[in-house]
């Protein structure tokens, strides 16, 4: 590939995985170069308006984990929205043309799937069976476990019973005192 050079790449388009979206409901774009301030504050003032009442979030390859930076802060700031995730995978195609005309190398086309997410976000409720569904405040119940179950598990390492509590390990110094010195056979 060091004899070609990348010049076009060009994205297919793929059909949202929600299809029963209202035509003009607010889709955010989320690209790698995005700012994330300059995103929530259009996002966030078009979803205090009482007549909006879901908001799309779409972001594929490098800005997949910005766009899902873009939802959590979202449902922090605005309480009681409802989610639904969709993961798929959207195609793109490479143009890699050769450096050097004259060598007599053809052009090449390249045909890649790249993760993509789609994420509505919705004031009313929605489809507690459709899969990638998450309630309004589930976020807080799941730590809220997740918590409690890490400070049951330290008070189970600190009483002992873990790795090191006893007195005999793979290492010879491990058995022995605190001098370093090797154990006496006897």
């Amino acid at each position: 590939m060091e004899n070609y050079k990348k010049t076009k790449i060009v994205e297919k388009p793929c059909p949202h995985p929600f299809t029963d979206l209202p035509p003009d409901i607010i889709e955010m774009k989320v690209k790698d170069g995005s700012k994330i301030r300059n995103l929530m504050g259009y996002a966030i003032s078009k979803m205090e308006l009482d007549s909006v009442r879901q908001i799309l979030f779409t972001g594929s390859g490098k800005a997949v984990s910005k766009t899902i930076t873009c939802v959590e802060i979202m449902k922090r700031r605005l309480k009681e929205l409802h989610q639904i995730t969709k993961v798929l995978f959207k195609q793109i195609e490479e143009i890699w043309e050769p450096i050097v005309p004259e060598a007599g190398l053809d052009a090449l086309t390249v045909k890649r799937n790249i993760p993509a997410i789609c994420v509505l976000l919705s004031k009313d409720a929605l489809d507690p069976q459709e899969p990638g569904y998450q309630a309004p405040g589930s976020f807080d119940g799941f730590w809220i476990k997740t918590l409690k179950a890490e400070s049951q598990g330290q008070m189970k390492r600190k009483q002992g019973g873990g790795r090191g509590a006893s007195s005999t390990g793979k290492h010879p110094r491990s058995a022995g005192g605190a001098s370093g010195e090797p154990c006496a056979k006897s």
